[in-house]
């Protein structure tokens, strides 16, 4: 129905340049010096309202509405824990700046990426710390993640063992329908009154799958270290136990990635989210807002606007 307006507009233009005699005048010497054209515009205004009046109307005709979508989720989430190594190796500069800041960045990613999940923090050096319990307020979790330390010395050490049956306490009694620990460690087990191996068949047995990631590169890597003279920067040797790791993760049905920089371990953490989704259902609830009312009151306005416009002051005479 728009294409009535360009097609009205045509017609309008062209019959308005024609001339027709309304009155006959013996002379017009009375009308000598006034242009033939001066009223014109209030002809044209008048057309125009009555042109975009009828606009609003076949708007109106078109029946717009609002549209308000209402969804209702239905979530089955997974319960996980991440267990992080915060020993004195973690300050090893094979990943900028560190290991452990590089972890914290890739850590909150992936937590953010975790919707429907609850998920808890477990660090551990020598003996294991609990951060946050499992939780879904994940904006939270993300501070308690980005306050993680390297542990002071006299608590360095590397209890596996000891972390990983913290984890497990924590979700023996979940009633989630998959549970996970996430281990990111860049050594071997050397504290803790409990071994790796033991911590990970008794996660088996609680139907708990562990995630194992061993991180820094083969070889050496440069660590700062405190000295009489100042902090220098010292090539130690990577001792990640691989061996052990791989056996925790094959234990429980779980898997073993080695990062060797940032961007592997955030594809290794990109990968375990992949691996462990989380099925959901949507329901979709939609109501529609009738507005066609809107042009409808507009196309009134203007055609009340004309017809007090075309009878006061733009009245013809005759």
């Amino acid at each position: 129905m728009f294409v009535l307006i360009p097609i009205l507009l045509t017609v309008y233009l062209f019959w308005s340049r024609q001339r027709f005699g309304t009155l006959r005048f013996s002379s017009f010497q009375l009308f000598e010096g006034i242009s033939s054209n001066s009223g014109m515009w209030r002809k044209h205004l008048l057309f125009g309202l009555r042109l975009l009046a009828l606009s609003a109307i076949i708007l109106a005709l078109m029946r717009p509405q609002e549209r308000n979508a209402l969804q209702e989720l239905n979530a089955e989430g997974i319960d996980i824990m991440l267990v992080i190594d915060i020993s004195g190796s973690m300050r090893a500069m094979d990943f900028k700046p560190n290991r452990l800041e590089a972890v914290k960045r890739v850590a909150q990613t992936f937590v953010t990426q975790r919707k429907n999940d609850r998920i808890g923090l477990n660090v551990f050096a020598r003996e294991s710390f609990m951060q946050c319990p499992l939780t879904t307020d994940l904006n939270r979790l993300n501070e308690f993640i980005a306050s993680i330390e390297i542990v002071n010395e006299k608590f360095d050490g590397t209890a596996i063992g000891m972390a990983l049956a913290g984890a497990v306490n924590r979700l023996r009694d979940s009633d989630a329908r998959s549970k996970v620990i996430v281990l990111l460690s860049d050594g071997r087990n050397n504290a803790g009154e409990l071994d790796p191996i033991t911590s990970s068949e008794l996660a088996r047995d609680f139907g708990i799958r562990i995630y194992t990631i061993g991180a820094g590169k083969r070889g050496s890597a440069a660590l700062p270290v405190q000295t009489v003279i100042g902090v220098r920067t010292v090539q130690v040797q990577v001792d990640v136990d691989e061996e052990t790791l791989s056996r925790i993760a094959d234990i429980t049905g779980g898997k073993y990635f080695r990062a060797t920089d940032e961007k592997s371990l955030a594809v290794v953490y990109q990968e375990i989210s992949e691996m462990e989704t989380t099925e959901y259902s949507v329901r979709e609830y939609v109501q529609h807002a009738e507005l066609f009312y809107y042009p409808l009151l507009f196309a009134l306005g203007l055609l009340v606007l004309e017809y007090v416009l075309e009878r006061s002051i733009f009245r013809r005479f005759p």
